[in-house]
């Protein structure tokens, strides 16, 4: 018997474990542990593009409460018979903590929050998202991690040698059956599946690579990054769903994930089709040269350009390149330093201006009316000026 299975995976003996009367599960912890390598990582990925350090900490404060109600609330809609009926608790529904997040609407409200935040901040959502794909695909593989320690969202009998071995998990107190909180204190398995929630795992991995690459490649922008992630998952999604076993509504005969995955890749292939000649990726520009016309040379509070607030905004970068992880090269940031060497030539032309126009030089006052008239003639070069 045991020759049989020394080929295959072992589960975990248990998910949850008692800290005094603090339940720690692994689920919750791989959660957070994605969130965390999300913000970090979006987080280098944003300031290479130009935004500030610290935006995307500010964003991710509306955007992952968001993202837990709409994962929790699309899980509910699609899985009610569990919460709701003859014999079932409907306070269940709000217990996070056993897992059942669904990342459709996780995305999706999750997307809202940073829409509310980003509109708050002055920052384009597109650049934002293209920032953060690569992490967000990264905390999903995290995640599934969880599910791994849960027994959940596995596949039907297989003899492949990677094949999952599913326990019997049973409270030790009273030795009744507990799949959630109980312990494997049998490790004879009762099934060997194919662990679909592992297969999830390296496919995200691999949509990260896929869309770093692409990135770098070819100077993705205007929310391309995050259009590919979502068609690279969908696709990957598709094929696994269909493999899974657990109970799930179904419409049209297929799993209700299926067809959002078919219905999700196309909108994200539409989006890639109609953004395709946008042009180059978009550099964020701040207000620094705008900054340094009030005299102190001081930002103010969030990059703002002006006292309506942060104005970051986003234009064409054109001929800039990237090395690394989406880094723009000096050539960008010779752009803005350009800039503001245009405020400054601009600035001393219109003092030239100020003193061709004094008359008969008996005052040292320039004529105000000329001088605005002569000054509307100098284009103005300033970074920013052309927000995309």
């Amino acid at each position: 018997m045991v020759t049989t299975f020394l080929a295959t995976i072992p589960s975990p003996d248990q998910g949850v474990w008692q800290l005094g009367p603090v339940p720690i599960r692994a689920y919750a912890l791989c959660i957070i542990a994605g969130i965390i390598v999300a913000i970090w990582w979006g987080e280098r990925r944003w300031v290479a593009r130009g935004g500030l350090k610290g935006e995307v900490t500010d964003i991710a404060v509306f955007a992952v409460p968001f993202g837990l109600v709409g994962g929790r609330l699309y899980h509910v809609a699609t899985d009610h018979q569990k919460y709701f009926g003859e014999g079932k608790n409907p306070w269940e529904a709000f217990a996070i903590w056993n897992g059942g997040l669904g990342i459709w609407g996780a995305i999706a409200l999750g997307g809202v929050g940073a829409w509310i935040a980003c509109r708050r901040r002055g920052i384009p959502l597109p650049a934002m998202a293209d920032a953060l794909a690569p992490g967000i695909v990264v905390a999903q593989a995290i995640g599934r991690l969880g599910n791994y320690f849960n027994q959940e969202l596995y596949g039907g009998p297989t003899t492949l040698p990677w094949g999952l071995e599913i326990y019997d998990r049973v409270d030790p107190a009273t030795g009744l059956k507990d799949e959630l909180n109980g312990v494997a204190l049998d490790h004879t398995p009762i099934d060997i599946v194919h662990p679909t929630f592992l297969y999830e795992l390296l496919w995200n991995l691999g949509v990260a690579l896929l869309i770093v690459w692409a990135d770098r490649r070819f100077r993705l922008g205007h929310g391309r990054v995050f259009a590919l992630y979502v068609a690279g998952y969908t696709a990957g999604r598709f094929w696994i769903e269909i493999m899974r076993t657990d109970p799930a509504n179904q419409v049209f005969g297929l799993r209700i994930n299926v067809i959002t995955s078919v219905v999700v890749f196309l909108g994200a292939v539409v989006y890639l089709a109609l953004t395709a000649k946008k042009g180059d990726r978009e550099v964020i520009v701040r207000g620094d040269a705008e900054a340094s016309e009030t005299g102190d040379g001081a930002t103010p509070a969030g990059g703002a350009a002006s006292a309506g607030g942060a104005t970051p905004a986003a234009r064409d970068s054109g001929s800039a390149d990237t090395t690394g992880d989406g880094t723009a090269d000096d050539r960008a940031a010779g752009d803005r330093t350009s800039g503001e060497r245009a405020v400054g030539d601009r600035t001393t032309g219109d003092r030239a201006v100020g003193e061709r126009t004094t008359g008969d030089g008996s005052s040292g006052k320039p004529d105000e009316v000329d001088v605005k008239a002569e000054s509307r003639t100098v284009p103005d070069t300033k970074p920013g000026d052309k927000p995309d």
